[in-house]
């Protein structure tokens, strides 16, 4: 399965939290070595979305929730490319969103 092109990516995730240092489980670290940071916002939406209709979406679990799916591949940036995980969820109702990206360290 791929992650539709109009899956939701709340703009919250990304700026309040995927770039944004913090003291646990920071990932603006990392996507800063691609070159994403506050100023490119569109481009890192636009990478996630890339590489989501690119790769085969696999199922990884289901709860309450809905159904978790893991998107792995080479996230392109500005500068550099990185190995990401990105983890989508489909709800009970049927919507396709994106929960969170964080490395690839199995690469």
């Amino acid at each position: 399965m791929r992650i539709p092109i109009d899956a939701i990516i709340p703009p919250a995730k990304l700026t309040k939290y995927l770039l944004v240092p913090l003291a646990e489980s920071d990932k603006s670290d990392y996507l800063a070595r691609a070159g994403f940071d506050q100023s490119n916002v569109p481009l890192l939406e636009a990478a996630i979305r890339k590489l989501s209709a690119t790769v085969d979406a696999v199922r990884d679990r289901v709860n309450q929730f809905g159904t978790y799916y893991v998107v792995r591949g080479m996230l392109q940036g500005p500068i550099a490319v990185l190995p990401v995980r990105s983890v989508w969820i489909q709800g009970t109702e049927g919507v396709i969103s994106f929960v969170t990206l964080v490395p690839d360290e199995d690469d």
